[in-house]
């Protein structure tokens, strides 16, 4: 390959590698360096070719253009400077950097000492910068044409209040699937398969939200433990999509298996890691940033710039105070809604988003930003709403536009079902949508994303099967991961084939299930629930890329009842508007004298009084729903009308008759009861009869309204 001859001044904007159809323009950000180089490699990575002094220097981007450049083209930046960790800076030339605009990324981190900016074994870092060259085990950006037919790709734009998330693992949900040819399991172009789609829309999933898939490295104590990091929260370059999980290397995988949901009706939420980077505190590897601009990128401590302020566990946290690190990130939004076409975002530990010096702000520059960006502000949104700092968390404390995923729900949701006492209240409050959380400042039901598991911590299935954690393979000896759990075992802990106790545990399920999806809010299912995928106890599987964290497909047919009892769910939130309201229930008289929207009920049939919301041994509750008084319109003005629905809710474990409630002469008809694994038959049942609600068990119930 011939040397570049040719070098151009180039632009300063846009940040870079930018194939034009003619050329290739470069630009990189560094306020406080002294001099960039950007060194190109042969194709397979293993040798530096040429080595470009950037002379161009505009409003503090150094820039060039190469006009013999080509995409697929391998390269990187050494980044000149004080090596001064004292005073915040940390420059080391003989490590090369990775762009942090690359479009991306290829070739794997080979770990040695070299990857680290100071002498490694030396007492202090700061008392010297390391020798020794990285770039032989480092990955290597890469030029890419974006060329791509999208054709007539529309985004579904699915309502929130319609939306039901599947939050999978690209790799995790793919790998063992067997309807999946051989050469695309793990990877994005297996989400695009028949068997994948047909199972999505079995399951009423109109959008999945993805583990982290921007390019992310393995940690180096992991890497030395034969572990890594396999859920991805290791971010090293926010525009490009990990290699690992494509088939071809090549960006067209990606937005291929973008127009394919799109097609089937399922939107494409990006769960995104902008609060840190892999490169983590002040003894980690220098492999973009830190040797880029550390002082410009990370937060520092203000009394010692040699520490980093960490609000995210992980050894450092991103500088949103920073105009260009706060381009840096809209920029990468903007790409992948605008080029990659997904469909939104979850934030994860998105309070240290917020956080300007040290307190949380929820009107913070970030959030500015992304309310008047005419692309983003139209995208979903969700937020992790807490992060590690003083003060971090932050459940019902975003702005409008936002959403959360409701950690008060799922506690109260697990406890009640555990089967503590005293919560009947606050379960009350979250299964309508945490109207006490959210309608204070203008924001709806379908703010709260309601969930009962996710990926940290246990699945549904070990929910019900531990009372304890059990990470001894993490190999920290059991002290990772959470302890409060609000788990049940139901009496063994455990694999267990006392069919008493595996009863129990499906019905517990079905019972935590149908909990999430007559909630009022947005159901988020985590993949693999509906097929009782077990971690064998492992409530932090962060590093357990095995048969631990891997879907097991074979378990399909063991759990069909299941699957379909999931099904089932979906298809009833579907046809209820009830179910999923765009607004919060007021409580009060709608339709004539006696028909509010919402009535608490006992199990006499009588409205709740104030003395039993505050009694702690209470724990059955009835949830009457008027369908005629839904006050919404559908998206053509017409009035929403339903039938009225009667949720009951059991979780003391002996059977409670309860009386139904007579506000007419009309008839109530089964449609779910948890008690069983199929639907019962719908025999009408009137006013002021008794339905034998059993222990530990959710029934649904129906008065016709609709019109037939």
């Amino acid at each position: 390959m011939k040397p570049f001859m040719a070098v151009w001044p180039g632009r300063p904007c846009p940040l870079g590698a930018t194939w034009d159809g003619e050329g290739v323009n470069f630009g990189l950000f560094s306020e406080h360096a002294e001099g960039v180089e950007l060194c190109l490699f042969d194709p397979k990575g293993r040798r530096q070719i040429e080595r470009i002094a950037l002379r161009e220097q505009t409003d503090q981007v150094w820039h060039c253009y190469l006009p013999d450049a080509r995409p697929a083209l391998l390269y990187g930046y050494r980044v000149h400077g004080p090596y001064d960790p004292q005073s915040g800076m940390r420059f080391n030339p003989k490590k090369l950097l990775l762009d942090p605009y690359a479009r991306s990324i290829a070739g794997t981190l080979r770990w040695s000492d070299a990857h680290f900016g100071y002498r490694v074994g030396s007492r202090r870092e700061d008392l010297a910068a390391d020798d020794r060259d990285s770039a032989f085990g480092m990955p290597k950006c890469q030029v890419v044409d974006p060329a791509f037919t999208w054709g007539d790709d529309r985004r579904p734009n699915t309502p929130w209040n319609e939306t039901v998330i599947y939050e999978l693992h690209v790799k995790g949900l793919t790998i063992n699937h067997p309807d999946i040819p051989q050469q695309l399991r793990g990877k994005y172009a297996a989400l695009a398969t028949p068997a994948v789609l047909e199972h999505l829309r079995r399951l009423g999933v109109t959008a999945v939200e993805l583990m982290p898939i921007h390019a992310f490295v393995d940690d180096h104590h992991l890497v030395q433990k034969g572990l890594s990091n396999y859920w991805g929260y290791n971010t090293i370059g926010f525009f490009a999509p990990d290699a690992r999980y494509s088939a071809n290397s090549t960006l067209a995988e990606f937005k291929t298996m973008v127009k394919t949901l799109h097609s089937a009706g399922i939107e494409v939420i990006l769960d995104v890691v902008y609060n840190h980077t892999a490169e983590g505190g002040r003894l980690g590897p220098t492999l973009s940033f830190r040797g880029i601009d550390n002082a410009a990128y990370y937060r520092l401590a203000p009394d010692n710039p040699r520490e980093y302020m960490d609000f995210t566990g992980t050894g450092n946290t991103l500088n949103m105070m920073h105009p260009r690190v706060l381009q840096l990130i809209m920029d990468s939004l903007r790409y992948w809604v605008m080029d990659m076409h997904v469909d939104g975002f979850r934030f994860d530990l998105a309070a240290a988003l917020a956080r300007e010096l040290h307190e949380v702000n929820r009107l913070g520059a970030f959030f500015d930003v992304m309310h008047q960006d005419p692309i983003l502000s139209q995208v979903k949104l969700i937020a992790e709403p807490w992060d590690l700092g003083e003060g971090g968390y932050q459940v019902g404390n975003f702005p409008v536009r936002w959403t959360e995923w409701n950690g008060k729900y799922r506690d109260v949701v697990r406890s009640v079902w555990k089967g503590e006492g005293g919560l009947i209240g606050e379960l009350a409050y979250r299964i309508t949508g945490s109207s006490d959380l959210y309608a204070s400042n203008g924001r709806r039901p379908y703010a709260s994303i309601n969930f009962v598991t996710a990926h940290d911590g246990f699945t549904l299935e070990d929910l019900v099967s531990y009372n304890e954690k059990h990470n001894e393979a993490n190999g920290e000896d059991n002290r990772d991961g959470d302890p409060n759990n609000r788990s049940w075992n139901c009496g063994v802990e455990g694999p267990t084939d006392d069919p008493d106790v595996f009863a129990l545990r499906a019905q517990q399920k079905r019972n935590l299930l149908a909990t999430l999806f007559l909630s009022q809010g947005v159901p988020m299912l985590l993949a693999g629930d509906e097929l009782g995928r077990t971690q064998r106890g492992n409530n932090n599987a962060y590093c357990q890329d095995n048969e631990l964290s891997w879907i097991d497909w074979s378990l399909r047919d063991k759990n069909e009842a299941l699957i379909t009892f999931v099904q089932r769910l979906a298809q009833l939130r579907r046809r209820h508007p009830l179910l999923h309201r765009r607004s919060f229930f007021q409580g009060r008289r709608i339709i004539g004298p006696e028909i509010k929207d919402i009535v608490w009920l006992n199990p006499d049939g009588h409205e709740m009084s104030d003395a039993e919301w505050g009694q702690s041994f209470v724990r059955c509750l009835g949830v009457y729903l008027a369908g005629r008084a839904i006050d919404e319109q559908d998206e053509r003005g017409r009035p929403l009308i339903d039938d009225d629905l009667l949720i009951l809710m059991n979780a003391h474990h002996e059977a409670i008759p309860f009386t139904l409630p007579a506000f007419d002469s009309a008839q109530w008809h089964a449609l779910l009861d948890t008690y069983q694994d199929s639907a019962p038959a719908p025999e009408g049942l009137g006013g002021g009869e008794v339905y034998p609600l059993q222990g530990r068990s959710v029934a649904l119930l129906m008065q016709f309204r609709r019109p037939a």
